[in-house]
């Protein structure tokens, strides 16, 4: 890939952003190779959790601007696909079966901190600034939206998405957006112990089952949820990491995960 790295360290994916004399911005190309890397991380039984990170200053700039002006040429048919292949992305890495941690260097802007809300949990540094600044521009925040309302509500998002303004990561801390700030220098190292937690104390298709039914079960009915809980209650009894875990509980042995 030309614009993506993948590598693999003691069972975590890094899937890193490699553009970074363009900030990191997305273009079709970068999307595609992002879809590529989660998709091959997805499948991979050698990675249990996936760190997102990126090189350069930037952590991502959002689209490619010039490339959103070659767009603007396009059809309405040509654009919705191209929609749509950012939207497959933001999808795929909010419902994907492995936790993934974003590791936030520098500024995340417009679709690069869509990239960054979709993802499980998210680090990043004090001097990171984070937006959703299309309105600026004449453009919309649209499928960002989607997964942000979930993440931190109607009232935090409208103030962010209508603004279009940039805020610090202490204060993006305190909209719920990021889960911890961290030092440059021990960034890398902050995320790595973080992703050796779960990876040495959590069965990994259990991150996998309440991942995905966090994001299934809001959009159900009061009822409806409990009855989908109650369905992946009993199905979590007869797995193997299921008997695994409470048998070695039972016996006080430690469980190698």
């Amino acid at each position: 890939m030309q614009f993506v790295k993948y590598d693999i360290e003691d069972k975590i994916g890094y899937i890193t952003l490699n553009r970074p004399e363009k900030r990191n911005a997305l273009s079709y190309e970068v999307v595609s190779e992002l879809k590529e890397a989660f998709s091959r991380a997805s499948a991979d039984d050698e990675v249990k959790v996936i760190v997102l990170a990126a090189e350069g200053k930037a952590f991502c700039a959002g689209a490619d601007l010039a490339y959103i002006q070659q767009l603007q040429s396009n059809t309405f048919e040509e654009n919705l696909e191209d929609s749509n292949h950012l939207k497959e992305l933001f999808y795929q890495i909010y419902t994907l079966n492995k936790v993934v941690i974003a590791q936030v260097q520098g500024h995340a802007i417009a679709g690069g901190c869509g990239l960054a809300t979709v993802c499980d949990f998210v680090f990043t540094v004090p001097e990171a600034k984070f937006g959703y600044t299309e309105v600026r521009i004449g453009f919309i925040p649209a499928i960002v939206k989607v997964f942000l309302l979930r993440k931190i509500g109607e009232m935090k998002s409208k103030q962010l998405l209508l603004t279009g303004e940039l805020i610090t990561a202490s204060d993006a801390s305190n909209y719920g957006l990021i889960n911890k700030i961290v030092n440059l220098k021990q960034l890398k190292i902050e995320v790595r112990n973080f992703a050796e937690m779960l990876i040495k104390n959590n069965s990994g298709q259990s991150m996998a089952f309440t991942k995905q039914m966090i994001a299934k079960v809001q959009e159900m009915s009061l009822e409806q949820a409990l009855d989908y809980a109650a369905e992946k209650n009993a199905e979590a009894r007869a797995t193997d990491d299921c008997k695994k875990g409470i048998s070695s509980f039972l016996n006080k042995e430690p469980i190698n995960w």
